[in-house]
């Protein structure tokens, strides 16, 4: 197997199990910042119900796929799972001000619009197609994007991301299992990032 092969590898890894701009953000602690969503607000499992752990400072490991590097060491995440292949993660950074606040949602939607081409220049072995499905009308607005990798190794994954954010603080939210863009649940998942961004004030 080349070095290229397992770097692959690594970034389906990330893909499917849960990120990095410096961002002059606020120091924020699990104890004392935004809500986080509760499983339940999650798009259903057919088959499983899902599970979250505790709110934890700091960045998650391993980072997510396509907004990962912009994540600073002040992030605040959870990660979330079911019984199967499907997980989930979100990340909130509280920011300074509205201001940057603003300025940091512009990179993290601006990294994925461009993640499919990044990983295809990157990593030769795979092949990934991004779709935007809009924005969300909640506070000062969500977007929700797919992105969808497959590998020459056989191995094919899903992943929704959103963007959004209230006043200085944005969050990002991630889904991600198995499969192709006829898996994935963009309306429960467009609901997901409403109950996210509204947990945030």
């Amino acid at each position: 197997m080349t070095i290229r092969t397992r770097g692959a590898r690594g970034i389906l890894t990330a893909l499917a199990s849960g990120a990095a701009l410096v961002s002059a953000a606020v120091p924020a602690t699990a104890a004392d910042g935004p809500a986080f969503l509760e499983p339940a607000q999650l798009p259903p499992h057919p088959s499983s119900s899902w599970y979250a752990g505790p709110v934890t400072a700091g960045q998650p490991d391993p980072l997510p796929i396509c907004v990962g590097a912009a994540l600073p060491s002040v992030s605040v995440h959870r990660a979330y799972w079911t019984e199967f292949d499907t997980s989930a993660l979100q990340v909130t950074v509280v920011e300074r001000d509205a201001r940057r606040a603003a300025d940091f949602a512009a990179l993290l939607r601006k990294d994925l619009a461009g993640c499919a081409r990044h990983l295809e220049s990157e990593y030769p072995d795979i092949a990934a197609t991004g779709r935007y499905y809009g924005k969300v009308d909640v506070e000062e607005g969500a977007h929700v994007y797919g992105i969808h990798t497959t590998a020459t190794w056989g191995a094919s994954d899903i992943a929704l991301f959103s963007v959004g954010r209230d006043g200085r603080t944005v969050t990002v939210v991630k889904w991600s299992q198995m499969g192709t863009f006829r898996d994935a649940p963009v309306k429960d998942f467009k609901t997901t990032t409403r109950a996210a961004v509204d947990r945030l004030a």
